[in-house]
């Protein structure tokens, strides 16, 4: 393909990888060069998902494999404290769009605190933007290394952040209620996740202590200009895709929950991918179910200076993969719906 992106993608078997996968085979205007991964070497990537069935895909192969000269793009869908390593080998030309929490805390000892490994690359931090696209999209182009925040954090910012910027809800006793589909925990679910009936029950976990709470505290500070600690906890629920993050806010001055819902509906209206629903209107994840968009709804609280905002996203597309692939269009000054629509 003329003017085509050639792409590699290193974690090419996890829920992540198959889904940028189909995402990427949809876009006009990229190549799939390399799927890496460290197990099935030779493989076709049909043996993990058979609704991939493109013949054209190049076999598995390991990352050291790949000639970095004519890339232009590496997607990064490793666990945590992999892509440190893979930067430093990288040539300038190539660019990082990391789907781990490599890049994500912008303080590395805050990282070493959360996760529990020392950070491979604290010279290419200030290298690295952390993109939500829709609250970055004017600063991506400058970043040879794009951070793709984690599932929850994305359902959770994109409707707080404008409302903490314009000081429209308290930043005290923030209150976020998540779940998700058991996607989210990865291939080797049952071995993080010990809970009896884990496919017939819903399960809280990393509660006051959930990894994602440092990038939601780190991201909401930075809209307030001011620290802001959030109670968060996330519940693992019986069904293979989506999240559904519901969000208790106290109101500042004379605002109300219709003044919210007019407010975000103006501040999103040029934003594809982000869905406002009528006012005060239930919402769940089977409307954004294999989509990239994000679905908020603004719901009356009993009392007057109290609102919930519920919010919708599928965790593997605009919680991962799609995210990703947005970033990369608006990186390299393409349509940024494509290959998402």
């Amino acid at each position: 393909m003329k003017d085509s992106l050639n792409i590699a993608i290193a974690g090419a078997t996890g829920y992540i990888g198959l889904q940028l996968i189909k995402i990427l085979l949809k876009h006009p205007k990229v190549k799939i060069s390399y799927l890496c991964a460290t197990k099935s070497i030779g493989n076709s990537i049909h043996l993990f998902d058979k609704e991939i069935v493109d013949k054209k895909l190049p076999k598995i192969t390991k990352l050291e494999k790949v000639n970095w000269k004519n890339l232009n793009v590496l997607f990064t869908a490793l666990p945590n404290g992999e892509a440190q390593k893979i930067i430093k080998r990288l040539p300038t030309n190539v660019k990082l769009i990391d789907l781990s929490a490599d890049f994500r805390l912008e303080d590395y000892k805050k990282f070493k605190q959360w996760y529990g490994i020392d950070h491979n690359a604290k010279k290419l931090i200030k290298d690295s933007i952390y993109a939500i696209t829709e609250l970055s999209k004017n600063k991506i182009k400058k970043y040879r290394i794009i951070s793709c925040p984690g599932c929850y954090p994305t359902s959770v910012q994109i409707p707080l952040v404008p409302l903490i910027k314009k000081k429209i809800v308290s930043t005290k006793n923030i209150i976020i209620d998540s779940k998700s589909g058991y996607s989210g925990a990865g291939k080797n679910l049952k071995n993080k996740f010990k809970f009896k009936n884990l496919f017939n029950s819903v399960s809280a976990y990393g509660v006051g202590s959930h990894r994602h709470m440092a990038e939601i505290d780190q991201e909401l500070s930075k809209a307030a200009n001011k620290s802001v600690h959030v109670s968060f906890t996330p519940h693992l629920i019986p069904m293979f895709r989506g999240i559904l993050s519901t969000i208790y806010l106290n109101l500042n001055g004379n605002y109300n929950a219709k003044k919210i819902y007019n407010f975000l509906k103006k501040y999103y209206k040029n934003n594809f991918f982000i869905k406002i629903a009528k006012f005060n209107q239930p919402i769940g994840t089977g409307e954004i179910m294999n989509t990239n968009n994000c679905m908020i709804s603004i719901c009356e609280n009993r009392q007057k200076n109290k609102i919930i905002i519920i919010s919708a996203i599928d965790n593997l597309v605009k919680g991962g993969s799609g995210q990703a692939v947005q970033n990369m269009n608006i990186a390299f000054k393409m349509k940024e719906t494509l290959g998402l629509k």
